[in-house]
């Protein structure tokens, strides 16, 4: 079977792996240039599905959370097991009761415990809550690494290449994104910044809660550390605003004082793709499959999204969409 993956960020690299890997000779074609400028090329990288419940529903739980197993099969090393802390000023510490009363798989931690796990914040907080089977990696350098193994396994991938433009292939996997023609989809902004200060040192991805802006911070290598949070119902791609700007670095600063002599060596923007009930899904149209709404669940949803496209193709069963319904029923048949 010859297959065609339109579209390479992490849909598409996750989408293609998972065809390649069931014997499909697969071909990738990215209208950029490269790896990047794309929503995932901005994103933070956390596989954190018991955090995600806090404000999203059930399915993506159940469904991103093998991510983490995916990953480090594919990609050994890319993964970081070390969880996620929650923390919140005193005066926040309500923020942090609700946030634990709409999630799972996580534990209370006091003051003690926070400075053994996370040492430059010792004195900081006296309360949070660990996700201790969460996990994190690095998007741009997953990104990297897959298609380095794409390529081992003999996928093509093309880049500066309209797929509207290509045939001869048995089966299309349309994994475009913001760029697919479906007037169901709406555009979700993500703002985010890259920071460097060796003053700090963070072992695992740390959420501050705030009723107005609530922040994570995932460290990355070379003393760097990504700052995101903002969702903003926008499809601009234009720079990162000011307000944006100053409470991103604003809660930067209260998780950590050190952070207000960080350097900024990067500011970005990623528009989001999302359907109405801000849930993905697989979806058959003729002999194309279409892989959208990811939201800002992508490298936690991509590759059970990515197994659902290929059981599709390759099962046969005339199912005509694939989402989190039908996954929640199979597991529980």
């Amino acid at each position: 079977m010859k297959v065609l993956v339109k579209g390479a960020g992490v849909a598409g690299l996750t989408a293609a792996f998972e065809f390649a890997a069931r014997g499909a000779t697969v071909t990738v074609a990215e209208i950029r240039h490269g790896l990047g400028g794309n929503a995932s090329w901005f994103a933070g990288g956390m596989l954190a599905p018991w955090c995600e419940r806090e404000s999203a529903e059930q399915p993506v739980l159940d469904l991103g959370r093998d991510a983490a197993n995916w990953w480090n099969a594919v990609l050994p090393g890319q993964v970081t097991r070390a969880g996620t802390l929650v923390v919140a000023a005193p005066r926040d510490t309500g923020e942090l009761d609700r946030f634990a009363s709409r999630t799972s798989g996580h534990r209370r931690v006091g003051k003690d415990e926070i400075a053994i796990l996370e040492p430059d914040l010792a004195g900081r907080f006296r309360r949070g809550l660990l996700f201790p089977d969460e996990a994190h990696l690095d998007p741009r350098q997953a990104m990297a690494a897959l298609h380095d193994k794409l390529a081992a396994m003999g996928v093509e991938v093309h880049f500066g290449t309209d797929a509207r433009h290509v045939s001869g292939f048995d089966r299309q996997i349309d994994c475009t994104g913001m760029a697919a023609v479906d007037n169901r989809l709406r555009g979700v902004r993500g703002e985010m910044l890259v920071l460097h200060t060796p003053d700090i040192s963070l072992s695992r991805p740390v959420r501050l809660l705030h009723p107005r802006f609530p922040l994570y911070v995932v460290p990355r290598a070379d003393a760097q550390f990504m700052i995101g949070a903002t969702m903003i119902e926008s499809q601009s791609g234009e720079p990162v605003t000011v307000r944006s700007m100053m409470e991103l670095l604003g809660a930067a600063y209260a998780l950590h004082p050190a952070f207000g002599e960080a350097e900024i060596v990067e500011t970005g923007v990623g528009v989001r793709p999302a359907f109405p009930d801000n849930l993905p899904r697989v979806e058959a149209r003729g002999g194309t499959v279409a892989i959208n709404g990811l939201y800002r669940h992508g490298f936690l949803l991509a590759p059970a999204m990515a197994r659902q496209a290929a059981d599709l193709v390759f099962h046969q069963d005339g199912t005509k969409e694939l989402g989190y319904e039908t996954d929640r029923q199979r597991r529980s048949a």
